[in-house]
């Protein structure tokens, strides 16, 4: 009876030492490592993945840059800016996975994962926008919404590995 006891109080203590979501949401200090180890050591640049993003769609890339975004509801999301252009690709990881601090904006990150493609119908486009925004705390109206061409296509990486730093302390 002590033994099952003792057993049961270890598996409570042991769940209630990890941190909840909302804890690794509002980490002060981002700095270390999130997800699986990064594996690959070439970099691709920004430029090449949008100017040749066939060469590139479903293979693993590993990227450098600043984040510039996090996703404030659940940190499942990030936009990297690339250091030397205004390019942004946004960084989705699975949620709860991967936990993207608050605290990561104007960080370094090296991202590894899988560069995708997603295409949106014209509905489905507003419909991202609208949560996009609500995520902001912003209501946004579909009728308000106004669509281009490059609204219907988002190029993204399904985020594995990544390692956020200061700029220069790597």
């Amino acid at each position: 009876m002590h033994r099952i006891l003792l057993i049961f109080t270890l598996v409570i203590l042991s769940c209630s030492m990890q941190e909840s979501e909302s804890d690794l949401l509002s980490r002060k200090n981002p700095d270390g490592f999130y997800g699986n180890k990064i594996v690959l050591e070439e970099y691709s640049s920004f430029k090449d993945l949008m100017s040749y993003s066939r060469n590139y769609l479903n293979k693993d890339v590993l990227i450098t840059g600043e984040i510039v975004e996090v996703c404030p509801m659940r940190g499942c999301w990030i936009n990297v800016k690339d250091n030397s252009s205004d390019i942004v690709i946004r960084i989705k990881v699975t949620d709860g996975m991967i936990v993207f601090p608050l605290s990561s904006k104007s960080k370094q990150v090296d991202i590894q994962g899988k560069f995708t493609r997603l295409n949106f119908t014209e509905q489905q486009a507003k419909n991202w926008k609208v949560h996009l925004a609500a995520e902001q705390g912003i209501v946004l109206k579909h009728e308000d919404i106004v669509l281009n061409e490059s609204d219907l296509v988002e190029y993204r990486i399904v985020g594995e590995s990544a390692q956020i730093y200061s700029y220069g302390c790597k």
